[in-house]
């Protein structure tokens, strides 16, 4: 947590800094995609809100804040972010426009009991009475899978908050082992989207991209993607814009993005604003790119910390 907390303040937005500061983005603008099976609409890139512990409490509202009004209606979020804190900041700030967000929240619970404890809370603590789209989070070892979708596992919770209006959809989250993820996806119809990492060096090692991203299309599940910044390690190579980019050329409906200050949050807003798709050789020669650089992503761990270390 050290490392990603340290690379995600020094490096994030660094790739489309300059010593002149460029024009504040027009509000609105973002490009917008369907969510999978749901209907939903949601711009392709998001406030993500694993990063609040970075700056004060109302700094980070006041991102939240601008983010709305450049006209993002993805609101990505989590119980465990900042042990609960981070949903007071949404908590803080979205409640005047509530309704015309999709707001997302996530439980790390394995069981039933557990995850609707949670649910109560983050609904409490974000001030609302229901969450777009509700999911189970960091489904990252094959025991986990296990647990959720055993008889009294979370997976129970989430079908019944569905079905009484507290969610109006149901997804997961992993990104150790792409294995666990087709797994949760072949053993269960109940979801409606799916997040996974991807991003331009991620094909090299036990790669979501080649191996969950098809599974979930064949499910017509919306696919979200994370980690396209590598948590910043790729900013030492790759610009934003390159970051960005690849990623949003995948079939993917959206990215959740770590952003903690305007600055960073308005250059990624203008690089959305200005997306075209990376054409087949452009995405190649970004890849090839990762994989002559002196960081050897080779070796998967080295770099995605986050995926299992093979034996």
């Amino acid at each position: 947590m050290r490392r990603r907390s340290f690379f995600g303040t020094v490096f994030t937005g660094l790739g489309s800094a300059s010593s002149a500061r460029p024009q504040q983005p027009r509000a609105g603008g973002v490009p917008m995609r369907t969510l999978g099976r749901t209907g939903q609409r949601l711009t392709i890139i998001g406030m993500g809100g694993a990063r609040f512990h970075l700056v004060p409490f109302d700094d980070g509202v006041a991102v939240v804040r601008r983010a709305y009004d450049l006209g993002l209606n993805y609101f990505d979020m989590a119980r465990s972010y900042w042990d609960g804190r981070a949903e007071e900041v949404y908590g803080a700030a979205i409640p005047p426009f509530r309704k015309n967000i999709f707001l997302t929240s996530k439980s790390g619970q394995r069981t039933r009991k557990g995850a609707e404890a949670e649910l109560e809370k983050s609904l409490r603590l974000m001030r609302t009475d229901y969450l777009d789209l509700w999911q189970i989070h960091g489904v990252n070892t094959r025991e986990d899978v296990a647990k959720v979708l055993a008889p009294g596992g979370a997976l129970e919770a989430f079908v019944a908050a569905k079905k009484a209006g507290k969610c109006r959809f149901i997804g997961f989250t992993g990104h150790a082992d792409p294995a666990f993820n087709v797994e949760m996806m072949r053993s269960c119809d109940e979801f409606d989207t799916t997040l996974m990492p991807l991003h331009a060096t991620e094909t090299t090692y036990l790669s979501f991209e080649k191996e969950a991203l098809p599974v979930a299309r064949e499910k017509g599940l919306g696919i979200l993607g994370m980690k396209i910044f590598g948590n910043a390690f790729l900013l030492r190579t790759f610009s934003v814009a390159d970051c960005l980019r690849y990623t949003l050329s995948l079939p993917v409906t959206a990215v959740t993005l770590g952003f903690t200050t305007r600055g960073q949050l308005e250059d990624d807003v203008r690089i959305a604003q200005e997306f075209k798709p990376l054409s087949r050789e452009e995405s190649e020669r970004l890849r090839a790119k990762a994989a002559a650089d002196r960081f050897d992503v080779a070796k998967g761990p080295a770099l995605e910390y986050w995926k299992r270390t093979l034996p």
